[in-house]
């Protein structure tokens, strides 16, 4: 490359540096934005990469690339225990790794938003209990009490069961933290930690009446894994998953317009009943998918969009995408830890996740007690 030509693009870069920078001070964060989220495309791509490479299997990057891409000396490249290792066991662990995270960040926007606080997340206030309950209630009662359920929807039944639970907990929480038209922050909090409680306790009644088999499928929920992610779990939870996120995008202008509240919004032509109910649905449907495939994994819906919207600002029509990009590489980064931090046995992902998310949401506790009113 000319050095003359160096020197413009430095120059430029310089320049765009310099424009970003100044439009961060005014409050005008779309360009960052738009530059955030394409660090995060590239950012998760090799990340995606990097768990596939990640393991005990001896497969370099080239070979497993050229072996993807079918080279004509693909059987050579790879031996077949290698082969099935990433294409039967990492593949599918990261592509349902970045399904769930994208989806339990993307979740933790569309509440925040809905509820115009910082601090709702499917996990915080009982979302993610009431998922676990449905799949535990289908896991451990079986085809005898569920046996049309089985019928109808086959394998995909455990995530339709954790999404009605999900669905049911969000009702529930949205009708007791809501009165007169107005949400209580306070409420909302200690409701979803009720509620938590109390979906708690029925899934330790069904803990009780499980058997060995059950008991060892029911432990799966409360830790939260990526172990046994197949291609089996990613058809039943992928479309749900794919489906809801395809949704929020267009709830973007109706969140930036309820942040200044319902009437405020209603004033502004947003349906705002009807965006409620959708969002309501995408949440539930997202959080009990994901539970229904990877357990109970906490505080990716609260870290990711918090941290974001400190960088990129609150609006939702990038906050959104960029949550989705974060959400999804931070949880195969956890699982990255989770699988080699204690290597050759594997660390539940939810001890991972709640290692960092724990300190996380008390600094933004203590950061922001006078402004989010606790």
């Amino acid at each position: 490359m000319p050095r003359s030509e160096a020197l413009n693009r430095g120059m430029r870069l310089t320049a765009l540096t310099a424009d970003i920078r100044a439009e961060w001070r005014s409050g005008n964060r779309a360009r960052l934005a738009r530059v955030v989220i394409a660090l995060l495309i590239v950012f998760a791509a090799a990340t995606f990469v990097g768990s596939i490479m990640t393991g005990a299997a001896d497969a370099s990057l080239s070979n497993v690339v050229r072996w993807l891409l079918g080279a004509s000396d693909a059987d050579q490249i790879l031996s077949v225990r290698d082969r099935i290792i990433i294409l039967d066991i990492r593949l599918p662990r990261a592509v349902l790794g970045m399904l769930v995270g994208a989806s339990l960040a993307v979740s933790g926007v569309v509440m925040q938003g809905l509820f115009r606080n910082p601090l709702a997340d499917p996990g915080l206030v009982g979302v993610s209990s009431g998922a676990s309950l449905g799949a535990v209630l289908l896991i451990v009662l079986g085809s005898a009490v569920f046996g049309p359920l089985f019928a109808l929807f086959g394998f995909y039944a455990l995530p339709v069961a954790a999404f009605i639970g999900g669905l049911v907990t969000t009702l529930l929480l949205y009708r007791i933290a809501t009165r007169g038209g107005q949400t209580s922050v306070a409420t909302l909090l200690l409701a979803g930690i009720a509620l938590g409680a109390l979906t708690g306790a029925f899934t330790g009644v069904l803990i009780f009446m499980a058997d060995d088999k059950q008991l060892r499928d029911v432990t799966f929920w409360g830790l939260g894994s990526l172990a046994g992610a197949n291609w089996t779990k990613i058809a039943a939870a992928a479309p749900i998953i794919l489906l809801s996120l395809a949704v929020t995008p267009f709830l973007a202008r109706g969140l930036n317009a309820i942040t200044l509240g319902e009437a405020a919004a209603f004033h502004m032509g947003i349906p705002v009943q009807r965006m409620k109910n959708i969002a309501i649905v995408s949440v539930a449907a997202a959080t009990g998918a994901s539970v229904a495939v990877s357990g109970g994994i906490g505080f990716v819906g609260i870290v990711v969009p918090h941290l974001l919207r400190l960088v990129i600002g609150p609006d939702h029509r990038y906050l959104v995408p960029a949550s989705a990009l974060l959400g999804g590489t931070l949880l195969i980064l956890a699982d990255m830890i989770a699988r080699t931090i204690a290597s050759p046995a594997e660390l539940p992902i939810g001890i991972v996740t709640a290692f960092i998310g724990a300190p996380f949401f008390l600094w933004i506790l203590l950061r922001g007690r006078t402004t989010i009113g606790l």
